[in-house]
């Protein structure tokens, strides 16, 4: 049985994922003031504005990729089946946020030099996907750190009384 703090950090890794991933779908509904908003750039929005099938494509696309991301973490908190390469999974999802994360640094280096030439809300989506990293961090090295479960023991989800 894995261990409550990996079930839950890794459970909420995921879930926040998942919410991502939902987040890319709503975009594509609100279409070109979306795309603006959060950052796809104007030529994305004018596609969409064109009707143009790509942004959506593109979007759906990274929705997807936010799913799978949220499938390795509900796999490393074993509400799921365990899926391959898990642990090197979790570990590249956690870079990948964490860089992303990354981006905030020289955000609020420009926002406190009144040199922003980025809207103030993108240093909240940087905080954003540091957190993400965080948490998926967290869970990551928590699993990282516990001793292998073996097979009999993963597929099982029945508890022994004593």
């Amino acid at each position: 049985m894995r261990h409550p703090e990996i079930v839950n950090t890794l459970t909420l890794a995921g879930w926040l994922s998942a919410a991502v991933a939902a987040l890319h779908v709503v975009i594509i509904f609100f279409g070109a003031p979306a795309y603006r908003y959060f950052g796809a750039g104007e030529e994305m929005a004018r596609q969409a504005e064109a009707g143009s099938a790509v942004p959506a494509a593109l979007t759906l696309a990274i929705a997807a990729v936010f799913a799978v991301f949220a499938l390795y973490a509900f796999s490393g908190a074993g509400r799921v089946r365990r899926l391959p390469l898990l642990r090197t999974g979790l570990v590249a999802i956690s870079a990948i946020y964490l860089l992303r994360g990354l981006g905030l640094i020289p955000e609020l280096i420009q926002l406190a030099r009144d040199t922003a030439t980025v809207p103030a809300r993108y240093p909240v989506f940087s905080a954003v996907s540091l957190v993400i990293g965080l948490v998926y961090l967290v869970g990551t090295v928590s699993l990282l750190r516990a001793p292998r479960e073996s097979p009999a023991s993963a597929g099982s989800r029945t508890s022994r009384t004593s």
